[in-house]
């Protein structure tokens, strides 16, 4: 089983509100423009490019860094079920991984808070490869002690999780929380793609093992 990170694991909420911030944008501004963003289908990075053209995403991480205001995310900003739902697959005797789009300093952090907890933690910048491209899901299938028909790419978005998971040949969740999930939840794609649609990690255990047995 594969964690995404963003929506998945970790709300991402104080991090888009800096962002905001170092826009000088109102921080309701830019959420409101950033889900506007998503329910037209476009690329999220799009939001930036509303309120400044041009605007290059690695180039601002590297200044907000220079400047002492780093991309950052602790304990504080991991939904609340993530740590039960961990111990739970584990105690079910699950392979677990971490793999997202994520900057080498956010999969520092991301060894930092579950080096203990789960067997795997890769990040797109580790890899040279982002989702959705099938690169990145090759990755996952490369490093997964298991066939893609065997792994479980649990995410919230349909268009950079689920389908291409899918596409690799991987079961998909989709965990509803956050802005695409929520905006996406009630699309066909949303409906008919995973093989388990989950309003929390919680589920999964149960869910897991249900399938497990009609499937044997």
């Amino acid at each position: 089983m594969i964690f995404d990170v963003g929506e998945c694991l970790v709300d991402e909420t104080t991090e888009y509100g800096t962002w905001a911030d170092w826009l000088g944008v109102p921080r309701h501004t830019f959420h409101a423009m950033f889900g506007a963003v998503i329910a037209q289908g476009r690329d999220y990075r799009d939001t930036f490019q509303e309120f400044r053209p041009g605007f290059d995403l690695y180039a601002e991480r590297e200044r907000r860094a220079e400047a002492d205001r780093p991309e950052t995310f602790g304990e504080a900003d991991l939904y609340p079920d993530v740590r039960d739902a961990l111990t739970a697959l584990r105690a079910d005797g699950l392979w677990l991984g971490i793999a997202g789009n994520q900057t080498v300093r956010a999969g520092r952090i991301l060894r930092e808070l579950f080096s203990n907890d789960v067997d795997l933690i890769g990040t797109s910048d580790d890899w040279g490869a982002s989702k959705p491209d099938r690169a990145f899901f090759d990755r996952v299938a490369d490093v997964v002690p298991a066939e893609p028909g065997e792994m479980l790419y649990v995410g919230d978005r349909v268009d950079n999780d689920i389908r291409p998971a899918r596409q690799a040949g991987m079961h998909t969740a989709l965990v509803r929380r956050g802005p695409w999930a929520t905006i996406q939840w009630n699309s066909e794609a949303a409906q008919k793609l995973p093989t388990f649609r989950v309003e929390s990690l919680l589920e999964l255990s149960g869910q897991i093992s249900q399938f497990n047995a009609r499937e044997h």
